[in-house]
């Protein structure tokens, strides 16, 4: 490896590795590039090196991206560590956090959180350990069973079907996660998860009043609607995508809530979208907020609108 960087340079190679970390690299992978303590601090003194956490560098400028943050703070934290928790599931896109947050990570030994990295001591096993994005860690499904220790049902909820969505995530993995840690905090807000989503509407939701009317169905023994689906009408224009449909009904419920709905412009859009779906044979629910919170007469709408069909079509 010396006579290779004595041939290419040092600070190529430097470039090249931390190329494929986002930026960063870790002085045991400046050691392994032939460079010595007085080489590493000439450099740290020259800018060419930026340290962001004892032994770990942003190399040629200390403004790294998220990914480059969240890195960093693995290399830090040695052998074996892992991107775990929130900071997984802003990485997998299945929740959301702050952009400045502590970076959790879970490493087999017992060390202490700095005010960057919040450490978690576990022992995982080999397959609850990946690299997304040239970042080791924990797995979506582990990384959904430990975000469940801190999150409620309708947000665990959300996340789970964001991960079917996005990555076709199967609820079987996290059914085998719970037979191996059945007591880990988070188990049973997985479980009421698991529940709900097993006799609830299928599909992604994309804003609270979705999550709410997803909610509201799984409580009740009405067949299951999909949510977000994209509808051809066969008339020429383009296609419809619903917030909550049943298609051996052709019945669909449409969601206003927020200021998107109140504008001239969204009321036409609604409208010329209501008109397209009652000319294809297509029934449609307008709901509010309101409705939601006080749901005893939407449901029993719903109810008379889809029970008389039940025991001739499925959804």
């Amino acid at each position: 490896m010396r006579r290779q960087t004595q041939t290419r340079g040092p600070d190529v190679l430097i470039a090249q590795q931390a190329g494929r970390q986002h930026g960063v690299i870790s002085r045991g992978q400046l050691i392994e590039l032939g460079l010595g303590a007085s080489a590493i601090n000439r450099r740290l003194q020259a800018g060419r090196l930026h340290r962001l956490h004892l032994g770990v560098y942003a190399v040629g400028h200390s403004v790294v991206s998220r990914e480059g943050r969240w890195l960093a703070a693995v290399l830090r934290s040695g052998d074996g560590a892992v991107l775990s928790h929130l900071s997984a599931a802003i990485l997998w896109g299945v929740l959301r956090g702050s952009k400045r947050g502590r970076v959790e990570i879970t490493t087999s030994r017992s060390t202490r959180s700095s005010g960057a990295i919040h450490r978690h001591t576990s022992v995982l096993l080999p397959d609850e350990i990946t690299c997304r994005r040239q970042i080791p860690a924990t797995t979506l499904a582990r990384t959904l069973l430990d975000v469940a220790a801190i999150a409620n049902v309708e947000r665990m909820e959300a996340a789970i079907r964001e991960a079917e969505y996005a990555h076709r995530f199967r609820l079987s993995e996290l059914e085998a996660l719970l037979v191996r840690h059945p007591g880990q905090r988070g188990a049973g807000t997985i479980r009421s998860c698991l529940v709900r989503l097993g006799r609830g509407p299928q599909g992604r939701v994309r804003s609270r009043m979705e999550t709410r009317l997803a909610r509201l169905l799984s409580g009740t023994d009405l067949p299951r609607p999909r949510l977000n689906a994209l509808l051809d009408l066969d008339d020429g224009g383009r296609p419809v995508e619903a917030d909550c449909l049943w298609s051996g009904w052709r019945l669909i419920v449409e969601l206003d809530g927020g200021e998107v709905h109140r504008t001239r412009v969204a009321f036409e859009t609604d409208r010329e979208r209501d008109r397209r779906l009652q000319v294809a044979g297509w029934r449609v629910l307008r709901v509010t907020w309101r409705q939601l919170d006080e749901p005893a007469a939407l449901l029993a709408d719903l109810r008379s609108l889809l029970v008389p069909e039940s025991a001739l079509v499925a959804a």
